[in-house]
């Protein structure tokens, strides 16, 4: 399943098509800005600085099912992601992760490539350059852990997944 086929919205409500991250290394997060990993914005921008220049995005997804920990509008969620973290990587519009009929069609595909969603905020997705899901790391892998670092290099370079 190619992910990269999905279409989905912005944070702001934009059209998103995620082929625009066809070719692209992607790590995309379910994000929250009121939970015990919120910290992880800092990380996961760095690891989106570090590497964008080699062809890597992070691609943060906002949800409210996990303890109703980003109840926030988009644009609450954009001022404290900016003036907080200064995140600059892209956001997907706030959507449901849990499965139903209102889940969000970037974690129906998610879930159909990998056979996981997210249990908690902040599960982080590796996407390769076609689109296929590489690995999925638990909340509690920071973004800057050396196993997700390593992963994230391989998918760069053109590691078989």
């Amino acid at each position: 399943m190619n992910i990269y086929a999905v279409e989905t919205k912005s944070l702001e409500g934009e059209p998103l098509r995620l082929k625009e991250f066809q070719g692209k290394v992607t790590l995309l997060v379910n994000v929250a800005s009121a939970c015990g990993y919120t910290p992880q914005y800092a990380g996961l921008q760095r690891v989106h600085e570090k590497y964008q220049g080699r062809g890597f995005s992070v691609l943060g997804a906002p949800s409210n099912d996990f303890g109703a920990q980003e109840p926030g509008s988009a644009e609450e969620i954009r001022e404290f992601c900016s003036t907080k973290y200064r995140v600059t990587f892209p956001m997907l519009e706030k959507g449901q992760t849990k499965p139903g009929p209102a889940q969000a069609p970037i974690f129906g595909a998610l879930e159909k490539a990998s056979g996981t969603l997210p249990s908690w905020n902040f599960g982080k997705y590796l996407i390769g350059r076609k689109g296929e899901v590489i690995q999925f790391f638990p909340p509690s892998v920071d973004p800057e852990d050396p196993k997700l670092v390593a992963a994230i290099e391989a998918a760069l370079d053109g590691a078989p997944s």
